[in-house]
């Protein structure tokens, strides 16, 4: 029987199972990025855990470039909606803060104990809260890019409406959830078919669009593909200025490398957007 686009249940619920793609990755990138993990949090001046919120994961963490009145890159993890921390993701800050852009890293209440609704008013809570903090955290106010991966990218681009945000990159992201809606993911994260369409970025594009960098692995599943290019291709048509980023040769998670790496595709998009050296 045909849930969606042509797919049956089995077929629907592999097209999103990013671990069963890549099998091994958590061995493979795991002791990486916790290797990476401790070398930022050993730094000079990072700020842990602070709170925009009152609930217990409504906190962020603030790592600086060391550079005073520098951009700042706030990024949001994936994990569906349902699974990871911040501090499972401060390997990538690296790429970032080479190149003299500061890092935030949020964190956000997961589903079932949040709604979709609930999760993308914390982000954008998390959002305005370091927008107002930026000055007393030594950053410049002014540049401020926000991206996320996979449902982070989902997040990073429902604040493309937001003043302070300067430019968008959403990598790996999803932005149609009627396919989600209908998968094994939403039996945590249990929408209906009205909050899947108003929380789907693809349907609510920007009035005033934001200088965006969208890139997805050239190895990721085709369903994860398709949406980065029909969300892309609908932000040109309404006028966004767009760049896009086919990172040959990546798998889901590998994309992440090309932000920890100073050098990487997406630091370099970073970089162009929020003004770094």
């Amino acid at each position: 029987m045909t849930v969606w686009n042509g797919l049956d249940q089995a077929a629907l619920d592999a097209a999103l199972n990013n671990s069963a793609a890549v099998p091994g990755w958590y061995q493979r990138w795991w002791p990486i990025w916790r290797a990476g993990a401790k070398r930022v949090y050993a730094a000079p001046g990072v700020r842990c855990n602070l709170a925009y919120g009152p609930a217990a994961r409504q906190r962020l963490d603030f790592l600086p470039c060391g550079i005073a009145g520098a951009p700042t890159f706030l990024f949001i993890h994936g994990g569906y909606w349902q699974s990871r921390d911040k501090e499972d993701f401060a390997f990538l800050a690296e790429g970032p803060q080479a190149r003299g852009i500061n890092v935030a890293l949020v964190e956000y209440t997961l589903a079932p104990t949040a709604s979709m609704t609930a999760i993308a008013e914390e982000v954008r809570r998390a959002v305005l809260w370091l927008a107002d903090h930026l000055v007393e955290l030594g950053a410049d106010p002014a540049r401020m890019v926000v991206g996320g991966h996979s449902a982070g990218g989902h997040l990073a681009a429902l604040v493309a409406d937001l003043s302070p945000v300067t430019g968008l990159v959403p990598l790996s992201g999803l932005f149609d959830l009627e396919p989600i809606r209908l998968s094994y993911l939403n039996e945590a994260l249990r929408m209906d078919q009205a909050e899947a369409h108003r929380l789907s970025p693809l349907f609510h594009l920007p009035q005033r669009p934001k200088p965006m960098a969208i890139g997805v692995g050239a190895a990721e599943l085709p369903e994860l593909v398709r949406q980065t290019e029909v969300y892309a291709a609908a932000l040109i048509a309404a006028g966004g200025s767009v760049t896009t980023l086919p990172l040959a040769h990546h798998h889901h998670f590998s994309v992440l490398a090309e932000i920890a790496d100073p050098e990487g595709q997406v630091t370099e998009a970073i970089v162009a957007l929020a003004g770094g050296s």
